[in-house]
């Protein structure tokens, strides 16, 4: 998604939570009945960003490479290797 810099990364979020569900609620209300403590969204959230010269591709690129296991797991060995 792209934003004007008047916007905070905090601002998005919480409207993006608030839209999404909303609209949620209002096509699958059973939805709720599920819910633990009424909750939809957690409270945390992660912002990353990309200059200007990114472009779809990379970006798409990125995501799609985001949560591969061999990946998860070798960033974790990496962590525990400093303790």
């Amino acid at each position: 998604m792209q934003s004007v810099p008047s916007y905070s990364p905090t601002k998005i979020i919480t409207m993006i939570k608030s839209l999404t569900v909303r609209e949620v609620f209002a096509r699958v209300s059973s939805i709720k009945k599920q819910l633990w403590g009424d909750e939809f969204w957690s409270d945390g959230y992660y912002v990353g960003t990309v200059g200007q010269h990114a472009n779809e591709a990379v970006i798409k690129q990125y995501v799609k490479n985001q949560g591969q296991e061999e990946e998860y797991v070798q960033l974790h060995v990496q962590q525990l290797k400093l303790f």
